[in-house]
């Protein structure tokens, strides 16, 4: 009899620590920066976008439906234009509103209304207008909540991206970002990454059924390969960006695109003394 109880409390508690571990979500990271450090994030993240450029604040890439603005080329519709990539620039003005940012007045309406200009043409042509001189000049003191932005951004993501990996990949995803975090340029990898390219969750954002957000560049870190996890971050990326434009329809993502992606990586790196971080 007493040997039943034993087995059958033995098998309780095996099915307790099955469950526990079936169950138990990794623990995320959180990121942190100092001042200076989220300043030269932003800093990088402005390069990479504009080369620093107080015009590309507001710009209009060739080949593109949609303009990109600030820091960051958050992206914002024209009316009727629904692609397949995330749209994030009402977001960034409903980030401001909820910390009491002055906004130009055509801005504040609720939902932000559609970018004003239905395509590339008529960007160009009100190239002189007061509106865009506006709304560049609004981008260009608010630089700082632009960075603060991506920060919040890049730290939500963390979560979904890795409840949206399989089970037996997540201690490893969390692994990588945990390597990441540790320091700033792997922070800033990260921040800058879902701000570029996404997180990697929308269904909408694959070319072959394949994406190239951040949960696949996770995905495709190889333990190992490299000295550090922001190394081998960086060889991940190439390897799926690559992939991206191999996939592409359009050949300017090959031949014009994917050159300027890949120097782009070359940037995660961490800060060196003359950034005086």
């Amino acid at each position: 009899m007493h040997k039943w109880i034993v087995v059958g409390l033995i098998v309780a508690i095996l099915t307790l620590v099955l469950a526990d571990q079936l169950t138990r979500k990794p623990a995320v990271p959180a990121l942190a920066l100092s001042e200076r450090q989220l300043e030269w994030v932003g800093e990088q993240i402005f390069r990479n976008e504009c080369a620093g450029r107080y015009d590309c604040l507001v710009h209009w890439n060739q080949g593109e439906a949609f303009p990109s603005l600030g820091i960051g080329h958050f992206i914002w519709y024209p009316e009727g234009v629904n692609e397949r990539f995330v749209e994030s620039f009402p977001d960034l003005v409903g980030f401001m509103k909820a910390r009491a940012v002055a906004i130009p007045d055509w801005l504040a309406d609720d939902p932000v209304p559609d970018a004003p200009w239905p395509d590339q043409d008529a960007f160009i042509e009100a190239a002189g207008s007061q509106r865009l001189a506006e709304l560049r000049a609004f981008l260009d003191r608010t630089k700082a909540v632009q960075v603060a932005f991506i920060f919040k951004r890049a730290e939500q993501s963390l979560h979904r991206v890795i409840e949206a990996v399989p089970d037996d990949q997540r201690d490893m995803v969390a692994a990588h970002i945990t390597e990441l975090s540790k320091r700033p340029g792997g922070v800033y990898a990260l921040m800058d990454y879902v701000n570029f390219k996404g997180e990697g969750l929308s269904s909408q954002e694959v070319y072959r059924g394949q994406g190239w957000g951040l949960r696949q560049v996770l995905l495709e870190m190889e333990p190992g390969k490299a000295d550090t996890a922001l190394e081998r971050f960086r060889e991940a990326a190439g390897r799926v960006l690559t992939r991206r434009a191999e996939n592409a329809e359009m050949p300017i993502e090959r031949e014009r695109w994917l050159p300027g992606w890949l120097k782009r990586l070359e940037s995660y790196r961490e800060p060196t003394e003359s950034d005086a971080l």
